[in-house]
């Protein structure tokens, strides 16, 4: 969701990268590297390949703190739009090495698992990105098995306030199959490192 304001943190720390802090970047890594690197390993499952995405995703955020549109959204939002088409794009090429390499495989097989690494990893960004009460919720609900009655009772709310919470974070979580792979993201959240 847009805004016309964005945060504050968010305001001061482009203008801090982009005047050159390198505290700016090393303060902007400790807040936003665990979502980056968990991002881009979610979409490639490899440790050494996601290592390359953040560094590679910091290197492109030092280099263009500029290209931030805070009118956009938010710039976690911002960082995880970038995070995702980097890895994406590394999965694409391993994928076509292999292709190349073997035979095995078609087009089609690729997209399809570029395709469902990229809805977890924005299953995974948009859970851990949603307001804690909702996350309470469904992990209450779906990994402890718990019915709207007892997640309501965990969480010291109203059965309604339960339902309420589970429902607003699926219908949050369903829109990570929702939107296309190409062509929705913001002008300037698309473009290449």
């Amino acid at each position: 969701m847009a805004t016309d304001t964005p945060p504050r943190w968010d305001r001061r720390m482009q203008q801090r990268l982009a005047r050159g802090e390198a505290a700016a970047l090393g303060e902007f890594y400790d807040r936003f590297a665990a979502l980056v690197h968990s991002l881009a390993h979610r979409v490639l499952d490899d440790d050494a390949a996601a290592d390359q995405v953040t560094r590679e995703v910091f290197g492109h955020i030092w280099e263009n703190p500029d290209s931030y549109d805070p009118k956009q959204g938010s710039m976690r939002a911002w960082v995880a739009k970038l995070t995702q088409r980097q890895a994406v794009h590394r999965l694409r090429q391993a994928e076509a090495l292999a292709y190349a390499e073997t035979g095995l495989g078609s087009v089609e097989e690729l997209e399809q698992k570029v395709r469902r690494a990229t809805v977890a990893a924005r299953a995974d960004y948009i859970v851990t990105s949603m307001p804690a009460p909702l996350r309470d919720a469904l992990e209450l609900a779906y990994f402890q098995r718990r019915d709207y009655r007892q997640t309501a009772a965990d969480l010291g709310v109203t059965e309604d306030e339960a339902r309420r919470r589970l429902r607003l974070g699926l219908q949050l979580l369903s829109s990570a199959n929702a939107r296309p792979l190409e062509g929705s993201s913001p002008p300037g959240y698309g473009r290449a490192l």
